[in-house]
């Protein structure tokens, strides 16, 4: 339900302005002065404000400029019984939404504040896309729950317990910490929580801590005010206001500096915060769920993370399994990123043999989920020019040796008509060139898509031209 906040000395006024949104199915409430205005817009934003012109002490017009400096895209509708063409401009350069004068009908009102409110939303929405970098989600008829729980792929005993604690988690209120391997998928386990909760209907927003420097970071989180500092052009909401009813998730928050720990901190206490450049405290309801690969209590007794921003952060905590700790779900896992892939590239399925997936199944998986979905990715660019299916020549390349299948079952298979089987080097020599031939010689993205570094393709190339093994033109 959208909320307003009517702002008016006169009680009866209030009341009947009151009365009437209640009746549109608002959820309103009342100010009868500015300052209380303004104490209630700390606490809590309300979607649009509707406020009398002349009020003794702060009038409306001053109001609606000192709104603009909270919240500029916070739409204000000035009602008044002194209406003239002058005030109705003045109003409106200084960003009022709308303009009554005194009598009105109410349906005149309710048409007001209804797009007043769709406005705001409009503009929230937008905002959020931008921070998200994605369209919007679907509004089909799954229900949060079920949607949350499908992002988890997997039926081993650790998924299963893994999707048990986050339901029991989802529908609470307190901060998350999540901790696990890197490449475990933190991020995906944060949207399950987000979108099988309570708050699946408000935003999801992500902060990487570890991507930004300190200064960046503070302005990310919090906001900036214009002119706080250089370059700061216009007033800029921070991810905690973007995320206000919705949950808000601090990845890598190890890597926070200790200054901004400090502000955090206050906000998981007070749920409050002022944005750089400014003293005016703001209110939100965000949900945090912070991720870390770190030991954040060895951290802590380093001296490089608060303890009792720890204490605050580790309300509920959740452990996200490493793939080895789950191999059984690897098929699962492997199909469904092929099948992504071929999805994006608008190719058919690539079927993974079995002894291709054997290896799959078979190996440690230091990077976890992210290495498996790289590798897949890999396999399917690389079967468009030598297989109709992903072999296991095309995934044993990058395997790295950690195998953990028995002896007789990595062995090298003899080739058809009992030639010598190819070595690693060789297939991998295979795979680089074809993948460099195929994307004209270039070697950054060939080192990007292959997921080694352009020094070291450099240097395979070197030897491998010294040894004449490939052309000079290379």
């Amino acid at each position: 339900m959208r909320s307003v906040l009517i702002v008016d000395d006169k009680e009866m006024m209030r009341d009947s302005v009151l009365k009437t949104l209640e009746r549109a199915g608002f959820d309103a409430a009342t100010a009868a002065d500015a300052n209380a205005a303004l104490e209630m817009i700390a606490r809590k934003r309300p979607d649009a404000i509707v406020t009398d012109m002349r009020m003794p002490g702060m009038t409306g017009i001053e109001l609606l400029e000192r709104v603009r400096t909270i919240d500029d895209d916070l739409p204000v509708v000035l009602m008044t019984a002194f209406g003239t063409i002058e005030t109705a401009v003045k109003a409106m350069k200084l960003g009022a939404f709308d303009y009554l004068t005194k009598p009105f009908e109410g349906d005149e009102l309710v048409i007001a504040v209804k797009r007043a409110v769709e406005h705001r939303r409009l503009v929230r929405e937008n905002a959020l896309l931008r921070c998200q970098g994605e369209a919007p989600a679907s509004n089909g008829a799954v229900s949060a729950e079920r949607r949350g729980l499908d992002r988890l792929i997997g039926t081993s005993p650790a998924m299963e317990q893994l999707r048990a604690e986050i339901l029991a988690l989802a529908s609470s209120q307190g901060t998350v910490l999540v901790t696990g391997e890197s490449g475990v998928g933190k991020e995906v386990v944060a949207r399950a929580l987000h979108e099988a909760g309570t708050r699946a209907h408000g935003p999801f927003l992500a902060v990487n801590c570890a991507a930004l420097s300190p200064a960046l970071l503070e302005s990310e989180l919090f906001g900036h005010e214009r002119g706080s500092f250089t370059g700061a052009e216009r007033l800029r909401k921070g991810r905690f206001e973007l995320a206000d009813a919705g949950t808000l998730l601090l990845d890598e928050i190890s890597e926070i500096d200790p200054a901004i720990q400090a502000k955090l901190l206050r906000v998981l206490q007070e749920r409050g915060f002022e944005r750089v450049g400014s003293s005016l405290t703001i209110g939100v309801d965000v949900r945090v769920v912070a991720t870390s690969n770190r030991d954040l209590p060895v951290c802590v007794g380093e001296g490089k993370f608060r303890q009792d921003l720890y204490y605050r952060l580790n309300v509920l905590p959740l452990r996200v399994p490493s793939l080895r700790q789950r191999r059984e779900d690897v098929p699962a896992l492997a199909s469904h990123f092929v099948e992504a892939v071929c999805a994006r590239e608008g190719r058919p399925c690539t079927p993974i043999e079995p002894d291709a997936m054997g290896l799959l199944a078979a190996y440690d998986w230091p990077g976890n989920v992210r290495e498996l979905q790289n590798i897949c990715e890999r396999a399917v660019v690389l079967s468009a020019a030598r297989s109709t299916t992903i072999t296991r020549s095309l995934v044993e390349p990058w395997l790295g040796g950690r195998v953990t299948l028995p002896p007789q079952e990595v062995e090298a298979k003899p080739a058809a008509g009992g030639a010598t089987p190819r070595t690693l080097e060789e297939i991998e020599r295979e795979t680089i060139i074809e993948t460099l031939v195929r994307l004209g010689g270039h070697r950054q993205k060939t080192a990007q898509l292959l997921g080694i570094g352009v020094r070291t393709l450099g240097l395979k190339l070197k030897k491998w031209k010294d040894e004449e093994l490939v052309p000079q033109s290379l």
